[in-house]
């Protein structure tokens, strides 16, 4: 018969948990808050038009998909140190470096699928919204609306990507946690490596419990959100 897990907190308990909880939600809807504002206008813009290089602009987008998270922490924490062009910011190791490094990380996964899902819009019903007298912000605000599942699902995509996210918020966000155990920089990834690390391994298990949940309720919601979709173009 198995034994029950018997969890060993470290200091701070489950105030230390759910600090760590807070940190990786805050700093992750952040990032990709923003990260949706910059990348669904691009979006719109490369759908709409037609440019010398549009294929390259797509293909360098896609590419983005696959950065190594290790290489944009680097690159980011290069940029903020001291020694760095925006050092005079002081934002090395700190929640505002994190979020600097997830946006770079989501952007070009929501902007892709987001591009994606402006493209597969049928021809007809822009030019049915032009036929109405419809201007340029109306007919992106009619793609918009036929494209708002794929839209959401870009969203989606990008919050499992920063959510899950561990090399480049360790580099940029240095894994601080204050000495009262309440978390500054530690997010549910970075600490189940630290956890895992000092051998307590109930601890780590009960965090990437919660880790898990919160991603597989994200891939429950895109799913939900296409099948919906399919529903109402199938009516």
């Amino acid at each position: 018969m198995l034994l029950p897990l018997q969890v060993q907190l470290p200091d701070g308990g489950w105030a230390y948990v759910i600090s760590i909880i807070i940190v990786s939600l805050q700093v992750s809807l952040t990032a990709v808050g923003l990260s949706t504002l910059f990348s669904l206008p691009i979006a719109l813009l490369i759908g709409f038009t037609e440019f010398p290089g549009k294929r390259i602009a797509t293909a360098v987008i896609n590419t983005g998909m696959g950065f190594p998270s290790v290489v944009v922490g680097l690159v980011v924490l290069l940029m903020l140190s001291n020694s760095g062009p925006l050092g005079v910011l002081e934002l090395a190791f700190t929640p505002e470096a994190m979020i600097a490094s997830q946006f770079v990380l989501a952007t070009p996964v929501i902007m892709s699928v987001s591009l994606s899902a402006v493209e597969s819009v049928e021809q007809s019903v822009r030019d049915a919204a032009f036929a109405m007298g419809g201007t340029d912000i109306d007919v992106g605000l009619v793609v918009i609306k036929e494209a708002r599942y794929g839209i959401t699902t870009a969203i989606l995509a990008g919050f499992g990507r920063a959510i899950s996210e561990v090399g480049s918020i360790l580099i940029v966000g240095g894994n601080i946690v204050f000495s009262d155990g309440q978390s500054y920089t530690r997010t549910l990834t970075t600490a189940i490596t630290v956890e895992a690390r000092q051998g307590r391994y109930e601890v780590g298990l009960v965090l990437g419990a919660i880790l898990l949940a919160l991603v597989l309720s994200v891939n429950w919601l895109g799913s939900s959100i296409r099948s919906r979709g399919r529903g109402e173009r199938s009516t």
